[in-house]
């Protein structure tokens, strides 16, 4: 190498070592704010998993106590009424007093 050149080639590296560096801070800054922003959305999906789980919870609570409260007979005891207003309803044309003797 000759002399000449080597004296060009010492400020153009002088130079081009603040832009690298200037270019890896650049560099540097964006993956942190890639980091946060990923960090950010993780913590709201979090957030929202968390009050998806509470919600559930509390409704598996509130079945807990229907089943073990004998709640859960409540279904059959409707349909047991069901089933008397039914035989009700087909009696409900015919007067009471009919076929009987009337005490006078």
């Amino acid at each position: 190498m000759e002399p000449g050149q080597l004296a060009l080639l010492i400020p153009i590296i002088g130079v081009s070592i603040p832009i690298v560096a200037i270019w890896l801070k650049h560099k540097q800054k964006i993956a942190e704010m890639q980091l946060e922003a990923t960090a950010s959305a993780s913590a709201e999906k979090a957030a929202q998993y968390a009050s998806q789980v509470q919600r559930l919870e509390d409704r598996v609570q509130v079945l807990e106590r229907i089943v073990t409260d004998k709640g859960y007979d409540v279904a059959t005891q409707i349909e047991a009424l069901r089933d008397t207003r039914e035989v009700e309803d087909q009696d409900s044309g015919v007067p009471l007093n009919i076929g009987r003797k009337e005490n006078a």
